[in-house]
């Protein structure tokens, strides 16, 4: 429960830091006046002021948030040119892409480092367990990283991928599972679980992999290719997902966070596998023109550039509210998705 709770703060903690960090710096640099940067939400516990601005650390480290002076006219009228509002299009353009920016620089150096210190994991079609998950089917059975199934039920198990097929379709049924471990062979029985997302019955393992080590260039060539890689198929399935050929499946903050729990008992490399997916994901999303999303911004932003005026305050805060009430939707949406698929 420990480990669980301290990925989840460490990975939501860590993608709303990054976004935040790529508004607060590129505020900075195009002469913005920035009050206060913070670490975590609520309550002041600690802060320091450096300069013009305030960096605190509050009581719910669930992410963090920048205030620039002058988010909207007529406010902080004392920041004068150094008011958002005040500052050039190009400027405000900049800000407001930099937060989803930092969110795609993020997982190219989390995959960067994998790839540098940890190697190229590739599996292998052998019928050995690689990680398995605590608290999951194999685990309660007693099974261990290494063992080397022999058979199910009685019937031989030859590779990892006949082993796949011999669990995927037997949700909650009783499996008797003999196995090599040490040189000696044992027996145990597990249950196997159907898993949403996955779409079939598992028992909470992984396949054995190799690991082949890369050198530093090649790690960032293999980091870029991923991260381009993984961008492209997200963006494939929200299309798909927007024109109907792919079913809509949302995870909210409770699948997330169990997504994450689920992460955290593989290791750290798999979390961090995660929490750079998650962080694709965030980017992606914060791009699309929804009001009150980043991409949202951005569209009054270039339109305010096209007219040579900005858009009146009331309707942007019209178009605002309606864009948090359609996310609000989708959020409750998604959270009523996991609570089912939790219960489930």
């Amino acid at each position: 429960m420990l480990i669980s709770a301290i990925a989840i703060v460490f990975v939501f903690g860590l993608l709303v830091l990054v976004h935040e960090f790529g508004h607060f710096i590129t505020a900075k640099k195009t002469g913005m006046r920035v009050d206060e940067f913070a670490i975590g939400f609520g309550p002041k516990i600690w802060s320091t002021r450096r300069g013009e601005t305030v960096y605190s650390i509050r009581s719910i480290p669930l992410g963090g948030f920048n205030k620039i002076a002058g988010m909207e006219k007529g406010m902080d009228e004392d920041a004068g040119d150094r008011a958002y509002w005040a500052r050039p299009v190009w400027a405000r353009m900049i800000v407001i892409l930099a937060g989803s920016f930092m969110n795609f620089v993020l997982p190219f150096v989390i995959f960067a480092g994998i790839f540098f210190f940890n190697g190229i994991q590739t599996p292998i079609n052998e019928p050995v367990l690689g990680q398995v998950m605590e608290g999951q089917a194999a685990s309660q059975a007693g099974l261990k990283m290494g063992d080397k199934i022999v058979s199910i039920n009685g019937q031989p198990v030859d590779s990892w991928t006949d082993f796949v097929q011999k669990v995927q379709h037997e949700d909650g049924k009783v499996l008797s599972v003999e196995f090599i471990r040490d040189d000696e062979t044992m027996k145990t029985s597990v249950v196997p679980k159907y898993d949403e997302q996955a779409k079939r019955a598992l028992i909470g393992v992984t396949a054995p992999v190799q690991t082949q080590n890369v050198g530093f260039v090649d790690s960032i060539i293999l980091a870029l290719s991923t991260v381009v890689n993984i961008v492209y198929q997200m963006y494939s399935a929200l299309i798909g997902m927007i024109t109907g050929s792919v079913s809509a499946e949302l995870s909210g903050p409770v699948g997330v966070a169990q997504m994450t729990s689920q992460a955290a008992h593989l290791g750290i490399v798999p979390l961090l596998q995660f929490a750079a997916l998650l962080s694709l994901n965030l980017g992606i999303i914060n791009l699309l023109p929804i009001p009150a999303l980043d991409g949202g911004h951005f569209i009054v932003l270039l339109v305010e550039a096209l007219r040579g005026k900005p858009i009146e305050a009331k309707y942007v805060r019209v178009v605002q509210m309606a864009g948090i009430i359609l996310l609000l939707s989708l959020m409750f949406f998604a959270t009523a998705q996991d609570i089912g698929r939790l219960f489930n």
